[in-house]
């Protein structure tokens, strides 16, 4: 099999495009994409100061590589979680990413540990409120991510979701309907009020595959392990449905993904007959709904945000 580009011994077939490529053209194609990406969602320009959400492993880390690469300004915030061995192995993962490459480029990590300012571990956040640990894993990340994006002035938070990633997400919003979900669905998601940053994924066009394929050909270390808190989600059921059948037609998650976009983006807004971008009808929706939390005055719909509420049962649990 022979390099599409070049025709030089390819390294890596990619069935959903027909093609094969070698290390450096594959690599070429991979910055085409995620420029393709920022640019076809007027994710963020060269002057913009850009916010990494960094886990250690390889779709973040891959996403900073790229980015840095590419010429923008990016720095990386890593939230320990204070999971046992697990935690401690990622960190260092993105330690080291940030000691090398990362160092080069004059970018910086910031790291926030859930031990010292939440007072316990994700496990024992999440039995002291009765709630899923994944769930409580997001509230936290969620809030802690904006948190340091507007308070350190960065324009744009960018997280290291994939193809996959986002098309096993759409599965699970569709399957239940979860309309709210659906709206927030698109690799871009701008700043629609004071106290939100603008949040983006452009690592969208790409796959796992694709990912983990150029992290490995860069010689980027990353943690291969799952979260052990991940055992079970319905996110991974949904993502082996999605392999199943893009290994019986390749495409399918392009397809699948893309086209929701392409849709919603066509879509009225409502009370219009003209077509307005998604982006648009969101933020005025956000305007309308959301105002400063009570106790740390991060947007919400309710008196008191999610991570505020959850804080304080886990206060309140903690001292029976």
């Amino acid at each position: 099999m022979n390099c599409k580009k070049c025709t030089i011994k390819a390294v890596i077939g990619l069935p959903r495009h027909n093609a094969a490529f070698c290390k450096a053209c594959f690599n070429e194609f991979v910055l085409e994409q995620v420029t393709r990406a920022i640019k076809g969602e007027r994710m963020f320009g060269r002057d913009d100061r850009i916010l990494v959400a960094v886990s250690g492993g390889k779709d973040s880390l891959a996403l900073w590589d790229i980015l840095l690469k590419l010429g923008y300004k990016a720095d990386a915030l890593y939230v320990d979680l204070g999971i046992p061995g697990y935690s401690t192995k990622s960190r260092e993962k993105a330690q080291r990413f940030a000691d090398g490459v990362a160092r080069t480029h004059e970018a910086k990590l910031l790291i926030h540990k859930v031990e010292e300012e939440e007072g316990a571990g994700i496990r024992e956040l999440a039995d002291l409120i009765h709630r899923p640990t994944c769930s409580t894993c997001g509230t936290i990340k969620r809030y802690q991510f904006n948190r340091a994006a507007v308070e350190q002035h960065y324009d744009v938070m960018a997280t290291g979701h994939n193809l996959d990633d986002e098309a096993s997400r759409l599965l699970g919003n569709v399957l239940h309907w979860q309309e709210e979900y659906l709206d927030k669905q698109g690799p871009s998601l701008p700043a629609s009020v004071e106290g939100f940053a603008k949040k983006v994924k452009p690592l969208y066009r790409l796959s796992e595959r694709e990912v983990a394929a150029y992290s490995v050909l860069n010689r980027i270390d990353y943690i291969v392990d799952e979260c052990p808190m991940a055992k079970g989600s319905k996110m991974l059921l949904y993502k082996d449905v999605l392999n199943r059948l893009e290994t019986e037609s390749p495409g399918t998650k392009q397809a699948f993904y893309c086209g929701f976009l392409e849709k919603q983006a066509r879509a009225p807004r409502q009370g219009s007959g003209q077509a307005q971008p998604a982006p648009a009808s969101m933020a005025e929706k956000d305007r309308a709904t959301l105002h400063p939390c009570a106790t740390c005055s991060q947007p919400t719909t309710a008196e008191i945000c999610s991570y505020c509420k959850m804080m304080a049962r886990a206060k309140a649990g903690s001292t029976r």
